[in-house]
């Protein structure tokens, strides 16, 4: 497979001094789909991600943790569905904490790819899922390629990560605390949103942090 992640990325690793490390998932996903494996998101849309926020655009990093495993969700961004397909709940809650936060919704619809264009890196933890199979990419070799992901974005400075959740919370000893803003509080899910998610003002504390640092906030 002839993919990867944009050059401007590409050249930041590099300057960094950071591996991209891909070529164990690219691997390993080549030969599931030797396998007739169903893969998503498509292949075409694996590091999607990364080509609508490009790095020096970055201001944002929320981190899910797999793609959507059900087939035809999965478009390259965490917490983020293809058009015409129903907000799943986590994203509804989402939309529900930014309404109380900030009292204005710019993007209602499944698709964040307004988030993405406006500076917002919506990081999975795995890059990649086979259809139907929740969690089982999580050991195929992204987890280096994330780390230096996280590495990269915490030197480049004044970014705001949104940790929702304990497998987010995960990568935060990955980041410099002193040049970067962190934020952490349960998981959207309906599971555990009423653990702390609902309230925790993260939209309107990482605008603020943005704006105080001469950055245009995001139009949540």
């Amino acid at each position: 497979m002839k993919i990867s992640i944009p050059k401007n990325w590409i050249e930041a690793f590099k300057k960094n001094n950071l591996d991209t490390n891909l070529d164990l998932p690219i691997k390993n996903i080549s030969k599931e789909l030797e396998d007739n494996k169903k893969i998503a998101p498509n292949i075409n849309n694996i590091f999607r991600a990364f080509e609508l926020c490009e790095y020096e655009s970055t201001k944002v990093v929320i981190f899910g943790q797999d793609p959507y495993f059900q087939s035809g969700y999965a478009n390259g961004l965490a917490f983020s569905v293809n058009e015409h397909i129903p907000t799943p709940a986590s994203l509804k809650n989402i939309y529900s904490e930014i309404k109380n936060d900030i009292g204005i919704l710019h993007n209602s619809i499944g698709c964040l790819e307004g988030w993405a264009k406006d500076g917002v890196l919506l990081l999975n933890s795995s890059l990649t899922v086979e259809i139907s199979k929740p969690g089982s990419h999580s050991k195929i070799g992204w987890h280096k390629f994330i780390t230096n992901v996280v590495k990269l974005l915490s030197n480049k400075k004044n970014i705001v990560f949104i940790l929702w959740g304990n497998h987010a919370q995960s990568f935060k000893h990955l980041i410099n605390q002193n040049e970067n803003l962190v934020l952490c509080s349960s998981h959207p899910s309906p599971l555990s949103a009423h653990r702390g998610f609902f309230g925790n003002k993260h939209f309107s504390k990482c605008n603020q942090y943005l704006a105080d640092k001469k950055i245009q906030p995001i139009k949540w």
